[in-house]
């Protein structure tokens, strides 16, 4: 009884496994995201602040604004690299923003 148990729950993990892969290979909105809303930021709250606009994020059903905010540069002399949404066969994928040398 406990053998046949296991087995049972053995091969519902695997078709809960395989049913996992097969929707993350075509995870991603197929439509473009809105164009990004103006922020009004206001002058930096100290030296040597970046402004890093904010974007669209992807919740899995929908576009949802996520807010930029001022930061600092990991290192001196370094510059934000916004993120931007890349069409890869019909299917859009965020490629994230990154600090780094000018």
């Amino acid at each position: 009884m406990l053998r046949r148990l296991l087995a049972v729950l053995g091969l519902a993990a695997l078709i809960g496994l395989s049913g996992l892969g097969a929707s993350a290979q075509g995870y991603g909105p197929h439509y473009a995201p809105p164009p990004p809303r103006y922020e009004h930021h206001g002058p930096p709250p100290g030296s040597g602040y970046v402004w890093v606009g904010g974007y669209h994020r992807w919740d899995g059903h929908r576009y949802v604004w996520v807010g930029g905010g001022w930061r600092r540069p990991p290192h001196y002399g370094y510059r934000w690299y916004p993120g931007y949404w890349n069409n890869r066969g019909g299917v859009y994928i965020w490629i994230g923003g990154r600090w780094g040398p000018p």
